[in-house]
C-alpha cells in the first residue's frame, strides 16, 4: 500500500536495530495526537493499547480546537500522551499531515527508462511544487500502464507517475519531535499511505477513502492499492465547532459537545445547531461528488464505495447523509479489523476505529 521504495531513506539510521516486535503508530493532527501500541505475537499484529490526547490545551484552547504549536510544545504533547496512554513501545512510525506534503499524478510520454525518469519526474514536479525543489524530499512510483484514449493518441500508452513531496522543513521538524519525546523512529510516512493500509482489505474496484478530520477533508480515490486521486476540502469539523458556538452564542467547549453528541439529528431546541452542521455537511459530501465524477469521466469506471475516516466522520447522521448524497455505498472505516483486539473492547474499537485509522496503518507499516 506504499509503492515508494526511496521515501525518507535518507532519514533512515545507517545501522538499523532489525525487526521489531513492539511498535507505536503516531497521529499528530491539527487537534489531537493518536497512539496505536501493537505488538507481534505468533505472526499476528496484536493491539497492545491506544490513545488519543487534545492539543487545544496547549495553545489555552478548548478540547477540539486546531492548533499549530512549536516543535517544543509538540514534544511536550507527545511525551504527555505517551505516559498517559502507557505505551512501553519506543520503536516508532510517524504519519506526516497530508496538509504538509503533496501527492500528485503527472503523464509523461510512453516507454520511458529509469535513467529518464529520474530526470523528467523532478522537471515535471516543479509545475506542482510552490517551492524550490531543492527544499523538499521527492520521490514517485510509475503505476502500471492503462490505455489513454482522446486528444488524437487513441489506444497511446502513456506512463503515468504518482508523485510524492514534503518539504525538508516538515521532516526535520517531525525527527526533532520524535527524538525529543524519546521515540526511536526511522519511518515518516504520509498519511495517505498509513490510511490506505488501514482501511483497504482487498477491494477490486475503484474506492474513496474520505478522511474527515478537524482542519481539512481529505479525499482519495485508490484502486488496487494505487492512488489515482487526491483532493483536500477546506471545510472539517472545526469548521461545525466554530460556527455552532457563533450562531448559539455558547463557548466553544459546549458547541463542540452539542457536536459530537447531537450531530446532523437534533431536533427543538437543537434544530439549529444540526442545520450548522448540515451546512458544512453539504459543502464536503458536494466536492466529494464532483471528485467521483471527474474520476468516473476520466477513466470510464465507477467509483463503488466510500470508506470513512477520521474523528469528523462519527458525527451523527453524517454516514446515513453520505449515503443519501452519493448515492453509492458508504462504510465506516475499520482499521482495527486488521489486528487481534481484546473481545472486550471490540465494539468500542467498531465504532472509534475511524479516528485511529492513521496511527493504526503507521505501526502496521513499522510492525511490517
Amino acid at each position: 500500500m506504499n509503492p515508494f521504495s526511496k521515501f525518507l531513506a535518507s532519514l533512515k539510521k545507517s545501522v538499523l536495530s532489525g525487526p521489531v516486535d513492539q511498535v507505536v503508530g503516531v497521529d499528530i493532527g491539527a487537534s489531537s495526537i493518536k497512539l496505536v501500541e501493537l505488538k507481534k505475537k505468533n505472526g499476528r499484529a496484536v493491539l497492545e493499547t491506544y490513545s488519543t490526547l487534545a492539543l487545544g490545551p496547549y495553545a489555552q484552547l478548548g478540547v477540539g480546537a486546531t492548533t499549530n504549536l512549536s516543535t517544543e510544545i509538540l514534544v511536550k504533547a507527545l511525551t504527555d500522551a505517551l505516559r498517559e496512554g502507557s505505551i512501553n513501545a519506543r520503536s516508532a512510525a510517524m504519519a506526516i499531515p497530508s496538509s504538509a506534503s503533496l501527492v500528485f499524478t503527472v503523464e509523461l510520454p510512453p516507454n520511458l527508462s529509469e535513467k529518464d525518469l529520474a530526470t523528467i519526474v523532478p522537471t515535471e514536479a516543479r509545475k506542482y511544487i510552490p517551492v524550490p525543489i531543492s527544499e523538499v524530499s521527492l520521490d514517485y512510483w510509475v503505476i502500471p500502464h492503462r490505455t489513454v484514449e482522446g486528444d488524437g493518441t487513441a489506444g497511446e500508452v502513456k506512463t503515468e507517475v504518482l508523485v510524492a513531496a514534503i518539504h525538508n522543513e516538515t521532516l526535520t521538524k517531525y525527527r526533532e519531535i520524535a527524538s525529543g519525546a524519546g521515540l526511536d523512529a526511522d519511518i515518516f510516512e504520509i498519511e495517505l499511505f498509513s490510511e490506505i493500509r488501514s482501511a483497504f482489505t482487498h477491494e477490486l474496484s475503484a474506492v474513496l477513502i474520505m478522511d474527515f478530520g478537524a482542519s481539512k477533508t481529505k479525499l482519495a480515490i485508490v484502486e488496487y492499492g494505487i492512488v489515482r486521486v487526491f483532493h483536500i476540502v477546506n471545510r472539517a469539523s472545526f469548521d461545525i465547532t466554530t460556527n455552532t458556538a457563533t450562531a448559539l452564542g455558547v463557548p466553544f467547549d459546549q458547541a463542540e459537545d452539542i457536536k459530537r453528541n447531537q450531530g446532523l439529528l437534533g431536533g427543538g431546541e437543537m434544530a439549529k445547531a444540526s442545520e450548522i452542521a448540515r451546512i458544512a455537511c453539504d459543502y464536503i459530501l458536494s466536492e466529494t461528488a464532483t471528485v467521483i465524477q471527474n474520476f468516473e469521466r476520466k477513466y470510464n469506471k465507477p467509483v463503488s464505495k466510500v470508506i470513512l475516516s477520521g474523528a469528523g466522520s462519527l458525527l451523527p447522521g453524517f454516514r446515513e447523509l453520505a449515503s443519501e448524497k452519493l448515492r453509492i455505498e458508504v462504510v465506516s472505516g475499520d482499521p482495527f479489523g486488521k489486528v487481534v483486539v481484546p473481545e472486550f473492547v471490540a465494539r468500542v474499537l467498531k465504532d472509534t476505529g475511524p479516528e485511529f485509522s492513521i496511527a493504526l496503518g503507521a505501526a502496521l507499516r513499522k510492525l511490517g
